[in-house]
Order: structure tokens, then sequence, then C-alpha cells
């Protein structure tokens, strides 16, 4: 008896250091949750888009102009947008070629395509494989704020950093 509490002992003195660090991430998995199981909703991101799946310009520029009015010094502002190319969504395809003759040189081929849809929650969607967000020419900003050097540098910096333009593409004006 006494050689196996020996051995138990030598292999605990040796493991007792991973069972610890074990039990402790089993512990911080187990922890958010409390047990309950659910975890909490993401928020969704709805982006800007028309209903024929396009970039919808307008819905832009309003979000943009209520990020900016939320500035400090900004005051009421508008903002213009020129568009160098629109942003695009590539939906999932199921392609089916048939033909007729033979495999090696085919007298007749048809190709059958239909878009990819999921039965979601809130109804058919199709499945977009891949997505090109716009390209901005160019952005005219129009804030009470615009006098201040420090706001228009702000504002540059923010419509840079949404849009992906270089600042000298970027020009901030004052309200009048």
């Amino acid at each position: 008896m006494k050689e196996k509490t020996e051995g138990a002992r030598k292999i605990w003195n040796k493991y007792k250091y991973a069972a610890l660090v074990a039990l402790i991430g089993a512990g911080l998995l187990l922890w958010p949750g409390l047990g309950s199981g659910e975890t909490a909703p993401r928020p969704e991101r709805k982006e800007p888009q028309s209903a024929k799946g396009g970039w919808d310009l307008q819905t832009v520029q309003t979000e943009m102009e209520n990020i900016l009015a939320a500035m400090d010094g900004v005051g009421q502002v508008k903002v213009m947008l020129t568009v160098d190319s629109d942003g695009e969504r590539q939906l999932a395809q199921d392609t089916q070629l048939s033909y007729s003759g033979d495999t090696a040189a085919p007298e007749d081929y048809s190709r059958k395509s239909e878009t990819v849809r999921l039965d979601g929650s809130g109804g058919d969607e199709a499945v977009v494989v891949r997505t090109t967000y716009p390209t901005y020419r160019g952005a005219l900003v129009v804030c009470q704020g615009g006098g201040s050097a420090e706001v228009r540098l702000a504002v540059t910096g923010a419509v840079a950093a949404l849009t992906g333009l270089p600042t000298d593409r970027v020009t901030v004006a004052k309200w009048q």
C-alpha cells in the first residue's frame, strides 16, 4: 500500500502544476457564461447598401455627417463625396455544365447558373463570396467649425480614415 501512495505522490509532484493550469483554464472557459450556456448577442453591423445590392451614396454621406457632427467643435455639417468606382458584391453561384457528344470535343454544351441562397430567420438571403467597397475621388465637408485649423485637421483625418482618401483630396470649408 505504501508503494502505491508513493507512486501517486511522485506523479502528483511531477504533474501538479500542469493539473493546476488545466483547472484554471477550464474555470476561465466556463466563467463568462456562469453556467448559463448563453453568450451575449453580437450587435449586427448594418452596411449602407441599397435594395439592389450596390452602395447607397446618400446613406454613406448621412452616416458620415452624423459621425462628424458628434466631434468636438464641428457643429452643423454637410458632406459631399464623389465616387470613382461603385462597390460590388459577388454572389456565390451553383453552376452546372452539360454537354453532348464526345467529352474530348463536345458538339453542344450548356451552362446553367443559379445564385446560392440560404434560408435564414429573416428570409432568403444570397450568399456573398466577395465584397468590393467603393473608391472615392474626393470629399467636401462644410461645417460650422471649419474656420478653426484644429477642427479642419480633425475632420480631414476622420474623413480620410472613413473613405480611404488621402488628405489632399479632402477639403473642409467653413459653414456660412
